[in-house]
C-alpha cells in the first residue's frame, strides 16, 4: 500500500489532529517514566508533522515510513521549515537502521495498519533489535470498540477546497478488521477526476498487544486511554502503550 493519492490530501483531511498536543503527551510520558530521549525514531511518520514538531523541541529524531509519497510530503515540509531531518523509506516489519535508538514513537494507529498479528510481532521485534536497554517505545493503536462501534460499517464524507472524499468502511467480526475504501474526487478544469485507494486496519485486545511486546523483549510499563493518563475504558477508541526494552538477561 503506497498511500499515493491519500498522501497528497492527508494533511488536509486530518486537520483535526493536534500534533502539538500529541508531542506534549509524549513529553509527559517521558517525564512520568524518567526517560531522557536521545536518538529517536518516529516510526510510520507519514507526512512528518510529528517528526517536525519533535525536532523543533530539540529531539534528535528521524522518520521512517513505507510510503514514498508520504515521505515526499514530509521532506518538502521539513525543508520549508529549514530543518535537516533524515527520512527513510522502510516497512516497519523489516526495519533496518544504521545504529541504535533509545526512543521510538509510533502514533495515529499506524500499528493497526499492519496486516495481522504476525506482522505486528515482526515490527515489535525489529524495534526491539535496534532499541538500547531501558529504551522507551511509545505507540497507540485502535481499540476493538472503535472498529466495531465507531468505524464499523459506516461511511464518512469530507469536503475540502482540494478534494471531495468518500470514506467507506466494512467491518469484519472475524478478526476485528475494518476494510477502508477511499474515493477521491479531485476538481480539475470544471470536472472531477476520481481516484481510489483501499487498505485494512486491524484491532487487538490490550492483552494480546502486551503479550507480543513481552515476547519481543519489552516490559509493558503502562497502557493508557488516548491522550490521558487514565486506564482504558470499555468505550476507549485508542490505547497508548509505553514499553521499556529489557536487557538480554531479562528476556
Amino acid at each position: 500500500m503506497s498511500y499515493g493519492v491519500f498522501a497528497e490530501f492527508y494533511d488536509g483531511l486530518t486537520r483535526n489532529v493536534n500534533y502539538k498536543e500529541k508531542a506534549d503527551f509524549i513529553f509527559e510520558i517521558f517525564k512520568k517514566f524518567g526517560h531522557k530521549p536521545a536518538e529517536t525514531l518516529d516510526l510510520a511518520c507519514g507526512t512528518g508533522t510529528l517528526t517536525i514538531e519533535l525536532k523543533k523541541r530539540g529531539i534528535d529524531v528521524y522518520g521512517v515510513d513505507a510510503s514514498y509519497d508520504m515521505l515526499s510530503q514530509a521532506q518538502q515540509k521539513s525543508s520549508d521549515e529549514g530543518l535537516d531531518i533524515l527520512f527513510l523509506c522502510q516497512k516497519m516489519q523489516s526495519l533496518d537502521l544504521y545504529g541504535s535508538i533509545n526512543t521510538c514513537v509510533c502514533t495515529l494507529d499506524s500499528i493497526s495498519h499492519l496486516q495481522g498479528a504476525g506482522e505486528v510481532k515482526k515490527a515489535f521485534e525489529r524495534v526491539s533489535m535496534f532499541m538500547e536497554k531501558d529504551g522507551l517505545f511509545i505507540f497507540d493503536v485502535n481499540t476493538i470498540y472503535k472498529h466495531r462501534n465507531v468505524l464499523g460499517n459506516n461511511t464518512f464524507v469530507y469536503d475540502t477546497d482540494e478534494v471531495f472524499c468518500v470514506w467507506q468502511n466494512t467491518f469484519s467480526e472475524k478478526n476485528n478488521s475494518v476494510k477502508i475504501d477511499l474515493d477521491f474526487f479531485i476538481p480539475e478544469n470544471n470536472v472531477y477526476i476520481r481516484q481510489s485507494e483501499s487498505f485494512k486496519e486491524y484491532a487487538y485486545s490490550a492483552e494480546d498487544i502486551s503479550g507480543m511486546l513481552e515476547e519481543s523483549g519489552f516490559e509493558v510499563l503502562a497502557v493508557f486511554d488516548d491522550m490521558k493518563f487514565e486506564p482504558l475504558k470499555e468505550e476507549s477508541q485508542r490505547a497508548t502503550f509505553a514499553a521499556k526494552k529489557r536487557s538480554e538477561t531479562e528476556i
